[in-house]
């Protein structure tokens, strides 16, 4: 009998502890944490600086940032910490001349050697573990067509490949591969952001079409055709990016470097005129992290 009311005393706490388990924690939302894409368009990225002014004016936090191209060079310098007003300085008084160098070859018209000289005049860093915010940079592989992005080692290598606008520049060589401009696979690299922890992206288109009776040379007719097949391509990126700014670049040539202080004033407008999309980001409930896979190279 003793027995008997042992099992059933000891069936009935098992059922109690089943029925008033405590409820298991429900996994929450995480922080807000934006990330920043930035495209390519030669002279026309400069508006990119415009956007982080008004990003930084207006205390928007940047988690992390992702570029290709001139987005990728001034991704880099934002993320060493280089200020505003410095950027504002170098993209006045930027040329051609400064990153890249004419050259006989049957794959590219220029060199792009200079371009980690160039950066080093306002970046101390050399590798991507010493930024102050994390960064990746998106070049395209010639073999697969596929985009490779870089998050780490130095950054110098990375760059140039991000720049290495196809017919233009000389592709660049990297652990086997030859790396070509990110743009051609890469346009706006919003996928990157997940990967280095974001949960909002905000992208930075820049048209690149050329103004009435600017085709002059070879840039020029190369330009204007890529830009033709991105606007007929399906444009993928824009499905996972939260808010897209466009400055209007339309009338800029792709070598507009004097004309840096119009630039800076259309990325401001136009971000401002994003100003209630982002913060709307901010209060918005977050999902949950998930990482998709990215390429990744060293």
């Amino acid at each position: 009998m003793g027995s008997l009311i042992r099992w059933v005393s000891n069936a009935v706490e098992r059922v109690r502890e089943f029925a008033y388990r405590p409820p298991e924690s429900v996994p929450q939302a995480s922080e807000p944490k934006i990330g920043l894409a930035l495209g390519g368009g030669f002279a026309r990225g400069i508006a990119h600086i415009g956007v982080l002014k008004v990003l930084e004016q207006e205390r928007i936090p940047i988690h992390c940032l992702a570029g290709t191209s001139v987005g990728a060079l001034i991704g880099a310098a934002y993320a060493c910490g280089t200020p505003l007003v410095e950027l504002e300085r170098l993209a006045a008084a930027t040329r051609f001349k400064d990153f890249g160098q004419w050259t006989l070859s049957w794959l590219g018209l220029a060199s792009n050697f200079r371009l980690e000289s160039f950066l080093a005049r306002f970046c101390a860093v050399r590798r991507f573990e010493e930024l102050k915010i994390p960064l990746a940079i998106a070049a395209t592989d010639l073999q697969s067509g596929l985009p490779v992005y870089f998050t780490s080692g130095e950054l110098g290598p990375a760059l140039r490949a991000s720049c290495a606008y196809p017919g233009l520049f000389l592709p660049v060589e990297h652990e086997g591969k030859f790396l070509v401009d990110g743009f051609v696979a890469a346009p706006v690299p919003v996928e990157a952001l997940a990967a280095l922890g974001a949960n909002r992206t905000v992208a930075v288109y820049l048209t690149s079409t050329a103004p009435p009776g600017q085709l002059k040379n070879i840039a020029d007719v190369i330009g204007r055709s890529f830009s033709i097949l991105q606007q007929h391509a399906h444009q993928a990126w824009r499905a996972r990016a939260d808010v897209i700014i466009e400055p209007d670049v339309s009338g800029f040539a792709w070598d507009d470097f004097k004309r840096a202080s119009e630039l800076i004033a259309v990325g401001e407008a136009a971000a401002r005129a994003a100003l209630p999309r982002i913060r709307a980001l901010l209060k918005r409930p977050a999902p949950l992290a998930t990482t998709p896979e990215v390429r990744a190279s060293r």
